[in-house]
């Protein structure tokens, strides 16, 4: 089953409450605004990029500590498309690679390191690993999303390889683009 981004919406919101905190939803918003932008740059489908962004952290509800495959599972069991559910699985996770991630060395299972290390990213998931990685509630630069997540979750043995892999994903946009990325987003100014 497919779904639009004001579904994709409509379905967050309606778990406001049910997990721990809810900073995750607006943070969601915030994602899936931005990968609209960079979709409609690119010419792809704004409406699924941003559909994608809203639901990628939607596993938080439900298991904030494994809410990758949290997040996958329940849309599976909604039953939406396997690419709208794939994306809870790959966003946190850059370079095919468990251990590219922002919360240290991956405990994740052989089936999900396998699904990662054998999944062709399509580039919508590349757009949701790059926006997650801008965006806390409003759009920033990496660099200050980067320092952001370190101070909440610490330096690990990958975050060097995480920080190198994510300024290699920039540079993939700002080479498709053929800008700079954040020339889409003012605003970034505004939260120097």
């Amino acid at each position: 089953m497919k779904i639009s981004s004001e579904e994709a919406l409509m379905l967050i919101e309606s778990l406001r409450g049910v997990g721990e905190i809810d900073s995750w939803i607006d943070h969601c918003v915030c994602v899936g605004n931005c990968a609209s932008k960079i979709a409609q740059s690119l010419g792809l489908d704004e409406d699924y990029a941003k559909a994608l962004g809203f639901v990628h952290d939607i596993g938080r509800a439900l298991n904030n500590k494994s809410h990758t495959k949290a997040g996958y599972e329940y849309l599976k069991k909604l039953g939406y498309d396997e690419d709208l559910c794939n994306v809870c699985l790959t966003h946190s996770y850059l370079n095919n690679d468990v251990n590219c991630s922002a919360g240290g060395l991956s405990k994740q299972d052989k089936e999900r390191k396998d699904f990662i290390k054998n999944h062709e990213y399509t580039e919508y998931e590349k757009i949701i690993n790059i926006c997650d990685l801008m965006c806390k509630t409003q759009v920033m630069t990496i660099e200050k999303r980067l320092i952001d997540l370190i101070l909440r979750r610490g330096v690990h043995a990958n975050t060097q390889y995480h920080i190198v892999e994510t300024f290699k994903l920039k540079k993939y946009f700002d080479d498709k683009l053929g800008f700079n990325l954040y020339d889409l987003f003012p605003s970034i100014k505004d939260n120097l």
